[in-house]
C-alpha cells in the first residue's frame, strides 16, 4: 500500500513538472518588443463577393426623390433575402455569382471586388452622372458577413460580424478564448475564395501573426484550434495514467500540495 501511495506520488510531481514544463506554449506574444514601435497594415476591410448580401441606403435632401432608390421595408417577402434590423425586416441585395446586383432605376451594377466605401461612392456618383441625385450619401453594410470558430474554443461557433473587418484574435475572443488544451502555435484558417480553398497556419505565441493573411478574416472563415496531443490521447485511449494526467493538468497547484504531504508522512 506504501509502495502504491509513493509511486502515485512521484506520478503526481511527474506530470506536474510536464504542465509547468508545457506553459512555454501558452502566453500569447512571447516574443514581443517593448515599445518598439511596428507599421500596421491599415486594413481597408474585405471586399464584395458573389452570394453577399448587402445592405444599401441612399439618402437625401429630398426624401420623395431618394425613395424610388431604396427597396421597401417589409415584415416578410416570400422568396427574398432578409435581414433583422430591431422591429424592421430590411430586404438587402444578393451579389449574383457573376458579382452583380439589380439596383433600382441603375439597373445591373458590377460589385465584386470592391469595398463597402468604393460601391458606396460608386453608386453616388452614378447617381450624380445620371442627372438623378446630386447630394446622395450612400450607405452599404454586409448582411452576412459571419466566421465560425471550432476545435479547444470556450465557446464553438458561428459569429455574425458588424460592419466589415475583423480580425483573427477578436474571432477568438467572440469564442471567449482558447481552451487549455488548445494549440496556440497551430491555428488553422481555411478560406474559399474564388472556387479555391486555402489553409493558414498561425502561431499565437508568435508576433509574426500579425503578418499573416489570415490575421484579418473574410467572410466564412473558419478558424480551427487543434487540441493537444494529451487531449487527442485522452479522447482515443482509456489508459488510467493518462486520465490522471488531465486531471493533474486541471488542477496542478492541489496535486502539488497532495505529493508533498504524502511524501511528508511516507518519510517520517
Amino acid at each position: 500500500m506504501r509502495n502504491k501511495i509513493l509511486n502515485l506520488s512521484i506520478l503526481a510531481m511527474v506530470f506536474l513538472l510536464t504542465s509547468c514544463g508545457g506553459g512555454k506554449n501558452i502566453a500569447y506574444f512571447q516574443n514581443k518588443i517593448i515599445n518598439d514601435p511596428q507599421d500596421v497594415d491599415h486594413h481597408a476591410g474585405i471586399v464584395i463577393e458573389p452570394k453577399d448580401m448587402l445592405s444599401i441606403i441612399v439618402s437625401g435632401r429630398n426624401p420623395e426623390l431618394v425613395v424610388m432608390f431604396n427597396l421597401p421595408v417589409v415584415t416578410y417577402q416570400a422568396g427574398s433575402e432578409t435581414a433583422s434590423a430591431g422591429n424592421r425586416t430590411l430586404v438587402g441585395y444578393v451579389v449574383d455569382n457573376n458579382g452583380f446586383i439589380d439596383f433600382p432605376v441603375l439597373g445591373k451594377i458590377n460589385v465584386k471586388g470592391q469595398t463597402r466605401w468604393e460601391l458606396s461612392e460608386h453608386i453616388a456618383k452614378m447617381l450624380a452622372d445620371g442627372g438623378y441625385i446630386t447630394d446622395a450619401v450612400v450607405s452599404v453594410e454586409f448582411m452576412n458577413f459571419k466566421v465560425s470558430v471550432l476545435g479547444e474554443v470556450n465557446s464553438p461557433g458561428t459569429y455574425t460580424i458588424q460592419g466589415d473587418k475583423v480580425t483573427l484574435l477578436q474571432a477568438i475572443s467572440l469564442a471567449r478564448d482558447l481552451t487549455i488544451f488548445g494549440q496556440r502555435e497551430n491555428v488553422t484558417v481555411i478560406r474559399e475564395k474564388e472556387g479555391e480553398r486555402v489553409m493558414y497556419e498561425v502561431n499565437l505565441c508568435d508576433v509574426s501573426m500579425f503578418n499573416s493573411p489570415a490575421y484579418y478574416l473574410q467572410q466564412n472563415d473558419i478558424v480551427y484550434v487543434q487540441p493537444s496531443d494529451i487531449k487527442a490521447r485522452q479522447s482515443t485511449t482509456d489508459d488510467k495514467t493518462l486520465r490522471l494526467a488531465s486531471i493533474v493538468l486541471s488542477g496542478g497547484s492541489l496535486m502539488a500540495s497532495i505529493a508533498s504531504i504524502l511524501i511528508s508522512v511516507l518519510m517520517k
